[in-house]
């Protein structure tokens, strides 16, 4: 089983209004729907796992709350910059949320 983390961002709530659109014309059954989205998944964790190389780092004016629930953990911070080689980016308050990068089946 794969997170289901990135089910919330655009392109997952896109997958999901389209597959709820096309079970209500009745053009595919909420089971297919249902292993489309198992399959988005697995396939977009992978894909972010093996193919983004970039890195950035962050510092945190405050630390806010956090949180360690099922293996993942949550921060809530204030006052954060980014850094990227040269790009700098401030943001009033971000949550992050930080899951074990391997699969669920390579711990078993």
């Amino acid at each position: 089983m794969s997170y289901q983390l990135y089910r919330n961002t655009t392109i997952g709530n896109t997958l999901q209004e389209s597959l709820d659109e096309l079970i209500q014309y009745g053009q595919i059954t909420p089971t297919l729907a249902v292993k489309v989205l198992l399959q988005f998944d697995k396939s977009i964790n992978t894909a972010l796992s093996n193919r983004v190389k970039s890195r950035l780092t962050f510092k945190a004016g405050k630390l806010n709350t956090y949180r360690f629930c099922d293996n993942v953990w949550t921060f809530m911070l204030n006052d954060v910059e980014f850094r990227e080689v040269q790009e700098v980016a401030k943001v009033d308050k971000v949550k992050i949320v930080a899951c074990d990068g391997k699969n669920v089946e390579d711990r078993r």
